[in-house]
């Protein structure tokens, strides 16, 4: 089994930028190399550059724009955040929504990039739908949960095992990170043992006081 993949997503709260962003990304590092996770960050995209080229963590952007390089003002273009040093990048977040036919195509271009895609989901009908267009990764997480505090894990085990199952009928190779209201070791664990590789969070890392000893309770019992 590969190392259980932990992705961090800072959004745009103010406790994940600047020198915020620094810590956190530091504390990560130093988590991985203890632990043997893998645990990467998902900046803001003035961050990508700094985040990638000083820690040795994986750096992933919160979002791509499905264009080609010309009269975009204002879009993500995916060479741009392939160029600032990402190594991935998440695709249709709850909170930065596409459609089927952008997914698609950010897809596409992140394959083409070389860029690893991580396509959000909100259940197991589109975790399917977006396994089938074959990204590296599908991260189920029901929205209501998203920042509640209640983690996924608890509160509804069953669509994690129902999105694994569709996500391995539509592709095989497509792996499955479960997030929303991700919270402890145990949130992890019980991902984990329903077929998932990782998770993906936010709040509870960055919104921590201490995001290192947030980040060494989940991965302690993995």
């Amino acid at each position: 089994m590969d190392s259980p993949f932990i992705l961090i997503n800072l959004k745009t709260y103010k406790e994940g930028m600047g020198s915020n962003a620094h810590r956190i990304a530091a504390a990560a590092e130093t988590v991985a190399k203890e632990s043997g996770a893998v645990i990467g960050i998902a900046p803001t995209f003035t961050e990508l550059h700094p985040m990638s080229y000083h820690y040795s963590i994986p750096v992933y952007a919160q979002h791509i724009d499905p264009i080609a390089p010309g009269a975009h003002t204002g879009h993500i273009l995916p060479e741009s955040v392939r160029s600032a040093g990402a190594r991935g990048t998440l695709i249709n977040h709850s909170e930065r929504r596409l459609t089927l036919a952008d997914i698609d195509a950010c897809v596409q271009a992140a394959r083409r990039l070389h860029l690893e895609s991580v396509v959000c989901t909100n259940n197991d009908a589109t975790s399917a739908a977006a396994a089938a267009l074959g990204p590296d990764y599908v991260a189920i997480e029901p929205p209501e949960l998203i920042g509640s505090g209640i983690s996924v894990s608890k509160a509804d085990p069953g669509i994690i095992e129902r999105s694994v199952n569709a996500v391995r009928r539509a592709n095989p190779n497509v792996k499955v990170l479960t997030g929303a209201g991700i919270q402890s070791g145990e949130c992890v664990k019980i991902a984990i043992d329903l077929g998932t590789c990782g998770v993906l969070l936010a709040s509870s890392v960055v919104k921590a006081e201490d995001p290192e000893a947030v980040l060494r309770d989940l991965v302690s019992l993995i």
